[in-house]
């Protein structure tokens, strides 16, 4: 019987042990068991200027939509100003590529007045060119942005470009 009692006891201890190690494995990979997880419901978060949310390219401009006009594709450019500046000269200058990649037209296209915290619509019309020629659009440079305190050389790099049909829109 004795021999029976330290067996029992044995397998006991075993389980006991399993089981707590089992409970720690358990417990280390549970995402609120450490209050520095960034699931962790209630977790510490962070804040400064290291360590905030990306803000990302102040000044988003979508090409939105080209469109069939008499003689011309007619271009909608949604401008997006988050910066804390107002902007009273945008001046865009546009390279458009047909489909084989070849420069088929540049232009310069003013995007202000851009109000700060304003989304705006730019709409102009390409004369001489049908929209299903035009296989992207690249925003080559600016040759002009002032804000309202002056000239600034820093805005290409506030600028990310998007767009929303067929045709490519890059910077």
């Amino acid at each position: 019987m004795e021999k029976r009692s330290a067996s029992t006891a044995m397998i006991v201890t075993r389980s006991a042990i399993g089981f707590v190690l089992l409970a720690a494995v358990v417990i280390a990979l549970t995402p609120w068991s450490s209050p520095r997880s960034e699931n962790a419901p209630g977790a510490a978060q962070e804040t400064g200027p290291e360590t905030g949310p990306e803000t990302g390219p102040e000044i988003k401009i979508e090409l939105n939509k080209l469109e069939a006009s008499e003689n011309a594709c007619r271009a909608y450019l949604l401008l997006e100003n988050r910066s804390p500046a107002s902007f009273e000269s945008l001046k865009l200058d546009l390279v458009l590529f047909d489909s084989e990649g070849v420069v088929a037209k540049r232009l310069a296209v003013e995007a202000a007045p851009l109000p700060k915290d304003k989304t705006s619509l730019k709409v102009f019309d390409i004369a001489r060119m049908r929209c299903d020629a035009i296989g992207r659009v690249l925003l080559n440079r600016l040759t002009a942005c002032d804000d309202n305190a002056g000239a600034r050389s820093d805005c290409l790099a506030m600028i990310s470009t998007t767009a929303r049909g067929a045709v490519p829109f890059i910077k």
